[in-house]
């Protein structure tokens, strides 16, 4: 008998590129549509930007990606497991996961270093699991990674918001995950500690063995270089996906966000929009 028996003839097996897959996806709460048949294809080359205004059902929709809510109806595929036949405790440790959501449950007087760590097991207490010496010296090459090794011992209460997001960011990577979503990673920050996030994932997002990415917001000015894909939310439904310098543009965003906008793409890969004046 093989150790891993056949998947059963009628399910789908995803194509080894397939990182993440939405088919016909909604998702109601309380008798409101959030997500509305949403389809939607991330391969592991890709790196998607997630553009949509607050209420557009973006935080619900990395929640699925992230394997910590179920669709109402359809089907959410990740990492070739499917939401619903699979351990998702097994699988939220091969997606790294960096939210203010995520970083508001773990305690501030946790040092950098166990901060990272605990998500060898999706957790968010040491005291929960036994930690190696190796696992501890994983947790410091991402550190080291992100700038912030230095901070290892520190707690995170004593950090500012820029370096606990770098730490938090390291935390996404301590698995080498097949998976990265990162749900509005510069929430909070001043302009320094916002530029030196996206310089920090700039260097993820042009690296080519980096895994694929998905990063949530509503500002462009914090996307950094290198992102393939977009997908514009609009009141729950996709109002366009695809390479994003054939999909974003001025007329689309206008659309997206309900408000004539302008749009410049800078020399150096990074994205201005502004409000266009209306005569």
């Amino acid at each position: 008998m093989p150790k891993h028996p056949p998947p059963p003839a009628n399910r789908r097996v995803p194509p080894a590129d397939e990182a993440l897959r939405f088919e016909h996806v909604t998702f109601v709460r309380d008798g409101r549509r959030i997500l509305d048949d949403i389809d939607w294809l991330v391969r592991v080359h890709e790196r998607w930007l997630i553009l949509g205004a607050n209420g557009s059902g973006k935080t619900t929709l990395v929640r699925l990606a992230s394997m910590y809510e179920h669709p109402s109806s359809g089907s959410v595929t990740a990492l070739g497991e499917t939401l619903g036949s699979t351990d998702v405790r097994q699988l939220r440790r091969r997606i790294g996961v960096m939210s203010a959501a995520l970083g508001a449950q773990l305690r501030p007087q946790l040092s950098a270093q166990d901060t990272v760590v605990t998500a060898k097991f999706a957790a968010l207490e040491t005291w929960w699991h036994t930690y190696t010496d190796d696992d501890y010296g994983r947790a410091r090459e991402c550190l080291a990674r992100l700038g912030v090794e230095h901070y290892a011992e520190r707690t995170m209460g004593t950090l500012s918001s820029g370096e606990q997001q770098r730490v938090l960011l390291a935390r996404a990577l301590m698995n080498e995950p097949g998976l990265l979503v990162l749900d509005e990673p510069s929430a909070r920050l001043d302009l320094g500690g916002r530029e030196q996030l996206v310089a920090a994932l700039a260097e993820l997002t042009t690296d080519p063995a980096a895994p694929p990415l998905i990063l949530v917001t509503h500002h462009v000015d914090e996307v950094p270089p290198g992102m393939t894909h977009v997908l514009l939310l609009r009141d729950g439904a996709v109002l366009a996906a695809g390479e994003i310098d054939a999909v974003l543009t001025a007329d689309a965003l206008s659309e997206c966000f309900g408000v004539p906008l302008l749009l410049e793409r800078r020399s150096d890969g990074r994205l201005t929009a502004w409000s266009r004046r209306s005569d």
